[in-house]
């Protein structure tokens, strides 16, 4: 698996993809604007994906927590979770919570993902911002 000198650069494309999970379990389909799921924010043979923002949105009238991991293929309680950008944060009914942005962004390259899980189904949509970098 490659991870591509981003010294230089070929092309640097700004992207965004987000995620409502339907169930309260470890969700990595991110849709990639409005087309084909992206399974954790996994980047292409190639490229490096720079997270710049996930901001995650509670859709409901009552409190839900919000968890986002980094690792290879992360189910939370295995060997393959890197660490969490945010665990079992409650985010407040009709409230929004950046848990990325510009000062904390990190990179993901082909051999891991950004994983979310809502504590309720349904409840929250988590956004992410992110530059595919070749």
């Amino acid at each position: 698996m490659a991870n591509p000198n981003i010294v230089n650069v070929t092309t640097i494309k700004g992207q965004t993809a987000y995620v409502v999970p339907s169930t309260t379990s470890n969700t990595t389909n991110w849709t990639h604007d409005g087309t084909a799921p992206i399974t954790g924010l996994t980047p292409s043979s190639n490229t490096v994906n720079h997270i710049t923002n996930i901001t995650v949105t509670n859709i409901t009238s009552a409190a839900v927590t919000a968890t986002v991991a980094i690792g290879n293929n992360p189910t939370f309680a295995s060997a393959n979770l890197v660490t969490y950008a945010a665990y079992q944060v409650t985010i407040p009914s009709a409230a929004s919570l950046v848990i990325v942005d510009k000062s904390t962004g990190f990179y993901i390259t082909e051999n891991q993902s950004v994983a979310a899980v809502s504590g309720t189904a349904n409840a929250l949509t988590f956004m992410a911002a992110f530059e595919a970098i070749t």
